[in-house]
């Protein structure tokens, strides 16, 4: 397999500082948090230091895409087009800055109880469509990521994948709200390895959303990656909620012994 890691950063991150972390701790790549002090608006001054940090510390950067405000698939044209624009808008930045991949979650905030559910998941099929094609052109891959109680959950997931040619990004404590334990994970990773390019890597102790480091909840992640093919190529990003590199230094470390464990020289 040939694999980079990484970490997605957190709110409260300064980015030079996670770029000078991820080198210290021998990560591949940042995966920028492009919401807060991340979001367009607010990055984009800023770029050519991010640039520059990128390049001191020999970085690479992937970027995870604004949700919870931005709504893909909402019903409103006027609120679904403002929303695409503004997509557009972190993708075409994350492409000046380098990045390869873009996490987004194809999701939609529209009140259920008022909306058909499967017409919000065609809103959101043509939205994924529109922004991977943009994206590819400009060198930039979207990752589809599983949200919980999403329509677009690892359950179904397999439909998004379908109906679209984007790839996916697994986060494997999502998966855990959904459900599924160590080998409901590792059949979805086998049945979609071909699609699944990217990793949201985090640990958990029950069916929650917790995103612990890694070695710290009950996960077995050798399990899951190992059911990837030898050939497989992609992304792994730890996802941990803290600002605590301490924690991220460990979570790389833990990595690294599955990796070796799974037959992959980090």
């Amino acid at each position: 397999m040939d694999v980079d890691t990484g970490f997605v950063t957190q709110i409260g991150m300064d980015h030079r500082e996670a770029v000078a972390a991820a080198a210290d701790h021998s990560y591949d790549f940042v995966e920028l948090m492009l919401d807060g002090a991340g979001a367009r608006d607010r990055l984009a001054p800023r770029r050519d230091a991010v640039r520059e940090a990128l390049s001191t510390h020999g970085v690479g950067l992937a970027v995870h895409l604004p949700f919870g405000s931005i709504d893909p698939g909402s019903p409103f044209d006027a609120v679904r087009s403002g929303s695409l624009a503004e997509l557009e808008a972190h993708v075409e930045l994350a492409a000046d800055l380098g990045a390869r991949t873009a996490t987004l979650h194809p999701t939609s905030s529209a009140w259920s109880p008022a909306h058909d559910a499967d017409a919000l998941g065609d809103r959101i099929v043509e939205s994924v469509r529109r922004l991977d094609e943009f994206a590819r052109d400009r060198g930039v891959e979207i990752v589809a990521e599983n949200v919980p109680r999403g329509r677009f959950d690892t359950n179904g997931m397999p439909e998004l994948l379908e109906r679209t040619d984007v790839s996916m990004c697994l986060d494997t404590g999502h998966a855990r709200v959904d459900g599924r334990d160590d080998d409901g994970i590792a059949a979805l990773v086998g049945e979609h390895a071909d699609r699944i390019s990217h990793f949201h890597l985090n640990d958990v102790r029950g069916a929650d959303d917790e995103h612990l480091p890694l070695g710290a909840g009950f996960l077995d992640f050798e399990r899951v990656l190992g059911t990837l093919p030898a050939d497989w190529t992609g992304t792994l990003s730890a996802e941990v909620f803290t600002r605590d590199v301490d924690y991220l230094g460990h979570s790389a470390a833990r990595l690294d012994s599955v990796l070796a464990a799974v037959g992959v020289e980090a």
